[in-house]
């Protein structure tokens, strides 16, 4: 990948505040001889599927040129382990999102420069899919995760989350709910929320700077970094054992313990669950009318340590429009499709709205943007970003494949307590070994 790359805040900022500026319409589909399939491996997140396809529904009848048409995959199989085998059977789709597989990608892709989506976002929020110069794929949405909590629960504990600066408070606060016949938090135990967000929460605060961060990726690559005396990662594992010891959930580690964390946060029971923005639909569903919020998740007990007020934002994954086995008229309708979703009034509306208004909740990253977000964590996030309290996605320079086997094995291990502290600082040492260091622009 491209060494410059990196999501700032002066970027993202700068993209929510384009967001405010008169919606720019969609082109129109050209005339056409015959109507063109355009295939997409999934539906963005499974959590806003219905909307999705709500959106997907209203474009095809907005014109006759094309029909867009999703493509569901086996969600028990990565992106890579669903897509390489279409392109073996050439049957590849038109319209793909990933993230981290973005390098195995980006020669199989068409290359955006050039096109109305990429003129109406910020560079800083196109530079992850930016591969050797080529811009292989446009950003969904910007998200955020953390520890998420529910606002009324919160409230009625005395507990001000404004407050919450240390691990040390935040025990505070477990205990204080505690105290009041509440649980203290869902700790989630599922792979990907282990593999792919908490892993980030050692990394974003692994150093004060992009390429300080880049470096620990290297030494973990080259296998000369000893993570068992790193200061960040002890941190990190404590509070690892602090969510851990006030977990009130049982440990579930199948794709069940998505939906039974939501039930535990909207149920009143609980005060906190580590989780992203992306649940808010489904909290929302769950609990009509419940306010949701997001917080840091502090890894020290000094208030001044790097990271411990600001929240990991960034892009969740990128559209990608096959260039190998596509036709010049399916290419044509997914840059169609996609151009109508952000940039049309009806497709804003299935972008930006909350899920109880039809919408997928997204905060919008490009221009033109009359929809404003309009739920609670949304804003919430927004405030930080405005505030400069944001730290960088290093998930997303992870090589594909690294978060499954680390979220999947040890990570789960460790949750289960069935492997040590320093079993696991092996482990992860162990999958990082090696690695092609993509995010220095090594090709496999």
């Amino acid at each position: 990948m491209n060494k410059t790359k990196k999501l700032g805040f002066l970027a993202l900022a700068s993209a929510v505040t384009m967001s405010m500026v008169v919606a720019v319409p969609a082109p129109a589909a050209t005339a056409c001889p015959k109507k063109a399939t355009v295939t997409m491996l999934g539906t963005i997140k499974i959590e806003i599927q219905d909307q999705f396809l709500a959106a997907v529904a209203d474009y095809n009848k907005s014109q006759k040129c094309y029909t867009v048409k999703s493509i569901p995959g086996d969600r028990k199989l990565t992106f890579l382990q669903n897509v390489t085998p279409m392109y073996a059977a050439k049957n590849a789709p038109t319209i793909m999102y990933t993230l981290q597989e973005i390098p195995d990608m980006a020669d199989k892709v068409i290359d955006w420069k050039g096109t109305k989506l990429v003129s109406l976002v910020s560079p800083g929020l196109l530079a992850a899919a930016n591969v050797g110069g080529k811009q292989v794929g446009v950003p969904s949405t910007a998200e955020a995760f953390g520890l998420l909590y529910n606002k009324k629960v919160l409230a009625d504990a005395g507990i001000d989350p404004a407050k919450i600066k240390t691990r040390g408070d935040l025990e505070n606060a477990f205990k204080t709910l505690q105290a009041k016949g509440k649980k203290a938090i869902h700790f989630s135990a599922i792979w990907w929320s282990l593999g792919a967000h908490f892993t980030n929460i050692y990394h974003a605060n692994s150093a004060k700077t992009h390429e300080g961060r880049l470096k620990v990726l290297d030494q973990l690559s080259d296998g000369s970094k000893d993570l068992s005396k790193d200061a960040v990662f002890q941190n990190w594992l404590a509070t690892f054992d602090l969510l851990k010891k006030y977990n009130g959930s049982t440990a579930n580690l199948t794709d069940t313990e998505y939906d039974a964390s939501i039930a535990s946060l909207s149920s009143g029971n609980y005060g906190f669950l580590f989780q992203g923005n992306w649940t808010e639909p489904n909290l929302m569903t769950a609990a009509p009318g419940t306010d949701f919020g997001i917080m840091p998740l502090p890894i020290s007990t000094d208030a001044a340590t790097y990271g411990n007020d600001s929240i990991p934002v960034g892009v969740p994954g990128y559209f990608m429009i096959d260039a190998k086995q596509s036709t010049k008229a399916e290419r044509d309708g997914a840059i169609d499709f996609l151009t109508w979703l952000y940039t049309s009034p009806k497709g804003q509306g299935f972008v930006a709205n909350p899920v109880t208004k039809g919408g997928m909740g997204f905060i919008p990253v490009y221009k033109g943007f009359k929809v404003e977000p309009a739920t609670s964590m949304a804003r919430d996030i927004s405030k930080f970003v405005v505030a400069g309290k944001t730290l960088e996605w290093i998930n997303t320079y992870y090589p594909a494949g690294l978060q499954e086997t680390v979220g999947k094995v040890s990570m789960q291990q460790y949750f289960t307590d069935k492997i040590t502290s320093a079993d696991l600082a092996k482990a992860i040492q162990d999958a990082w070994k090696g690695s092609v260091k993509t995010w220095r622009g090594v090709k496999k």
